[in-house]
């Protein structure tokens, strides 16, 4: 349990809440928000809300795969996936050293629900990230 925590926190720091872009003179700005995972829409902070609900979905989603000896196996994979602009998970890639693990987290980031895309300028947007997580 104590490694899907870590997991979370990874996890959760790439993840850029609110950015606000500003550039003086020859103006431009822009606003990018992170998806908001379901549930947390009316909260104040949904970057706590998020949190919490990922640590819950890894501990309820990730299944530690077993060797042919039936040991659970660990190891370390990243990550690279997307929230579309109507709010769904996209795999890009799972790159680690073990297939069985590769394969498990895998799995646990297709079970992650739909959310309230991510937007930029207040239109959705698909925001990408790279998570590399220790299992």
């Amino acid at each position: 349990m104590k490694n899907l925590f870590v997991i979370a926190l990874f996890f959760v720091t790439g993840f850029g809440f609110a950015q606000e872009t500003s550039v003086e003179g020859n103006t431009v700005t822009s606003k990018q928000t992170a998806p908001v995972w379901p549930g947390c829409e009316d909260e104040s902070d949904k970057k706590s809300c998020f949190n919490m609900n990922l640590m819950t979905h890894v501990k309820e989603n990730y299944k530690y795969p077993k060797n042919d000896e039936g040991e659970y196996l660990r190891g370390k994979v990243t990550i690279k996936m997307e929230v579309n602009e109507e709010g769904i998970v996209v795999i890009k890639s799972v790159e680690g050293d073990n297939p069985k693990v590769n394969a498990a987290a895998t799995e646990m980031i297709e079970k992650m629900p739909k959310m309230q895309p991510g937007t930029l300028d207040g239109k959705p947007s698909a925001i990408s990230y790279t998570i590399p997580l220790n299992l």
